[in-house]
């Protein structure tokens, strides 16, 4: 950096921070996608509509922690990068893929909910082979839209302060100028975050909207008012917990790319409060890739008891696991108008039994 206020590397706390959170993240990532992917595979009364999009964002996830998070987690540690053009391409072109799956998937996931709580009587319209399309759509499209990553990122020469060559990877080419980067940057933060963030906040609004007037005009009927009013009230902060969740995990490392690809002096005033945040931003990106099977512990009780038995051991017996899941039918038209109002972002439907 010009105003070289930055120490050594290895005097820097990030040096050592950084490789430790990404282990983390890689283990966690993982055991936690890959534990949903064999769940999947092996259990077919999990493969309802909405857990084929969680599907599809496991194996997104599984994609950049595999093929991103092993190179990218030495950025902060090594200060020239080791790896070679091949891996600067692959490395870049897969967080693409993975953040294009994740918000994509977000998105039809949450436009997939908001359906099925407004018209759950009408919700099995959004057949199993429509979703497959949907999310196979989503994946070519994420695919095209990191293909400039894929071609473009190189390996560029730099100098330090103290007048060594160092070599780091860049999306960016050094022909292209400033404008290519100004260009590339805006177009991810509408395309990856501003867009897909007001797309999912209008369902979440007008989904938290329908719950709070249904509330007050439900019958006491069926499941009673109280019990279906603190249910509803639930699945309203459930997903106003994802969209916070979501833009805790995107909006940092957004606002440094716009400052400083924006910002003219950026250069110049790059300083710790930004080179914090820039450290911030990047992690975040990637713990994002491995919170979805945590939420998804938590949230849901037919994944714990998936997730205890082939993780922790739990001696959870199948032919339990099955009746958890039967004990609604999935094809039940009267149940999905009692326990529609179950339904959430993360969580298989409740016509199998949440």
């Amino acid at each position: 950096l010009r105003n070289g206020f930055l120490p050594p590397y290895s005097e820097r706390p990030e040096t050592y921070i950084v490789p430790v959170l990404f282990a983390i993240i890689f283990l966690v990532g993982v055991l936690g996608n890959g534990t949903l992917v064999l769940i999947f595979a092996r259990h077919k009364n999990m493969r309802s509509v909405p857990n084929t999009y969680i599907l599809s964002l496991a194996l997104g996830d599984l994609l950049v922690i595999i093929c991103g998070v092993p190179f990218t987690s030495t950025l902060y540690t090594l200060e020239s990068w080791p790896y070679g053009p091949h891996i600067c391409k692959l490395s870049e072109a897969t967080r693409d893929i993975s953040i294009g799956v994740s918000v994509f998937t977000l998105t039809a996931l949450s436009a997939e909910r908001y359906c099925a709580i407004v018209n759950p009587i009408r919700s099995h319209i959004s057949s199993k082979p429509l979703t497959i399309v949907t999310a196979f759509a989503i994946w070519v499209l994420a695919i095209i839209l990191a293909l400039p990553s894929a071609l473009f990122s190189h390996v560029q020469p730099a100098t330090t302060a103290s007048n060594d060559t160092i070599y780091f990877c860049s999306p960016f080419p050094i022909e292209y100028g400033q404008q290519y980067k100004q260009t590339v940057v805006l177009c991810k933060f509408l395309a990856y975050y501003l867009g897909p963030l007001c797309v999912i906040a209008c369902f979440y609004i007008l989904m938290a909207r329908h719950l709070e007037l249904s509330t007050r005009n439900m019958p006491g009927e069926l499941l009673g008012q109280s019990s279906q009013s603190r249910a509803r009230k639930k699945v309203a902060k459930m997903v106003l917990s994802f969209v916070i969740i979501f833009i805790i995990c995107f909006l940092p490392l957004h606002i440094f790319e716009m400052w400083y690809h924006f910002y003219p002096d950026s250069y110049d005033n790059y300083d710790n409060f930004w080179h914090f945040l820039r450290i911030t931003g990047f992690c975040l990106s990637f713990i994002n890739s491995c919170i979805n099977p945590i939420a998804l512990y938590f949230i849901s009780g037919v994944f714990r008891k998936h997730f205890n038995r082939y993780l922790f051991c739990c001696c959870t017996s199948r032919r339990q696991l099955q009746h958890d899941v039967t004990l609604v039918p999935f094809n039940s038209t009267s149940c999905r108008r009692q326990h529609s109002v179950l339904t959430s972002h993360f969580t298989i439907s409740q016509e199998e039994k949440t």
